[in-house]
This record gives C-alpha cells, sequence and structure tokens, in this order.
C-alpha cells in the first residue's frame, strides 16, 4: 500500500504514520518529494485497511497496489528503474543483450563464443552447466 501524505503535511505527522505502522509490525518506505511525501506500507493489506491509517492526521489517501513489484512499479517511484551490470544498462530505455552457450564444455569453447557474442553485439557473456546427458 501507499499512503500520500498531503502536500503540507509536517515531519511529526509524517513520522506518527510510520511509527503506526512500526507498532503494527509493517516495514515503510519513505519517499519525499519536491511537492509531496508517500510511503510505502510493507506487509498485509487487510490489516493496514483495518487500522485505519487513512484517518492520521496529514494523510491524503491510500492507494492500494496490487503488483507484487511495489517497490519497483511506477505507481511507487516515477523514474524508470536503470540497473547497470558492469558498465551494460538494463531498463529505462536501455536494453542489454546477454548470449552464449546453452552448456560450457570447455575453456576454449567459453574464449570462442565470448569472442562471438562481443563481435554480435552483446554486453554481458551468459553459459550454462555442463550437460552429460546433451553434451
Amino acid at each position: 500500500m501507499i499512503i500520500v501524505m498531503k502536500a503540507k503535511a509536517t515531519k511529526t505527522e509524517v513520522d506518527g504514520v510510520r511509527k503506526r505502522l512500526e507498532d503494527l509490525g509493517f516495514g515503510s518506505h519513505l519517499s519525499e518529494g519536491v511537492e509531496r511525501t508517500i510511503i510505502g506500507a510493507i506487509g498485509n493489506r487487510d490489516e493496514l485497511m483495518a487500522a485505519n491509517i487513512e484517518t492520521f492526521p496529514g494523510v491524503e489517501r491510500i492507494v492500494p497496489i496490487r503488483s507484487p513489484y511495489k517497490l519497483g512499479g511506477k505507481e511507487f517511484q516515477k523514474e524508470p528503474s536503470v540497473i547497470d551490470v558492469k558498465g551494460v544498462k538494463f531498463g529505462g530505455g536501455h536494453f542489454g543483450v546477454i548470449a552464449g552457450p546453452c552448456a560450457v564444455e570447455s575453456k576454449e569453447q567459453l574464449f570462442a563464443a565470448a569472442e562471438a557474442v562481443k563481435k554480435a553485439g552483446a554486453g554481458l557473456l551468459r553459459g550454462g552447466a555442463f550437460k552429460p546427458r546433451t553434451s
């Protein structure tokens, strides 16, 4: 659940909501923006709704989240997530390519695959485990 605080919510009001969440056994994630503060409540949705957090001073509204990826979802953060793996970026308009053999059978084979992968434009190399039945 996302708890959206009013634009003029005070630090005391925000802290009061977070303290109540903590008392109820919830985790919380604070995001302070330019215009307002939001609190991501981490825990059972039904228990949170029963706690009547929306009646607390400074609370504007509660937004239920149905996605299992609350912290990474666009409901919680406006900017897209970008993951950087050794200079290869994924997300936010970046498209990382990973390629490689299903089964690595030798050092030489892996190095040859790495050269081919790099030449083809992939940024990362992957390799599977040796599979005696199929190798």
